[in-house]
């Protein structure tokens, strides 16, 4: 510890990267990994305020619904549902807010090689509750306008929609990666 309180003020501790991977980096972009560190937390937090604004929607309206008249009516299937999904999309805000808040807590301790790892990871997994979340939603809504059958009809093709959006698109990307990211194939 310094003595402004700071922290250990050694190199930041490089994380694992394919010696080819910072190669291409450099060459591509012409930045040192501190800069592409501090793009790639920029990046994030970019996606990341995007998404909160989603699931802060979908949080409210889930607050305010047993709220409503209609939420008496629903049995106690669907209340477990609701708080199934309520509960899931609380979790995903946390998730989603953490990133922020841990780099808050962190912040000047020249550990953002870390907090951008471990901040990548809980937007994944934020994303990904949030998507179950949404499969929930949908499960619990379209039942009560269409019926049971309908609602378990549009739970499944959400469901689907969520795991190409999830796994395949994202594989099929990778897949076909091009060799140099700022030029078509």
């Amino acid at each position: 510890m310094h003595a402004d309180g700071i922290g250990d003020r050694d190199q930041p501790e490089r994380h694992e990267v394919e010696p080819h991977e910072v190669d291409r980096n450099e060459a591509e972009r012409n930045e040192t990994e501190a800069q592409r560190i501090d793009r790639n937390w920029i990046e994030l937090l970019q996606e990341l305020r995007i998404v909160q604004t989603g699931g802060q929607v979908l949080t409210g309206f889930l607050l305010v619904l047993p709220f409503q008249d209609r939420f008496a009516e629903i049995g106690g299937g669907a209340r477990a549902l609701y708080l199934a999904v309520l509960s899931l999309a609380l979790a995903s805000t946390v998730l989603l807010l953490a990133p922020v808040m841990i780099h808050r807590a962190v912040f000047r301790s020249h550990r953002k090689d870390r907090v951008l790892r471990l901040s990548a990871t809980l937007a994944r997994v934020g994303l990904s509750i949030l998507s179950v979340a949404l499969v929930g939603l949908v499960a619990l809504v379209f039942p009560l306008v269409l019926g049971t059958a309908w609602g378990l009809v549009a739970a499944a093709v959400m469901a689907a929609f969520v795991a190409v959006m999830l796994f395949v698109v994202p594989a099929r990307v990778r897949h076909h990666a091009a060799s140099n990211p700022y030029v078509a194939d």
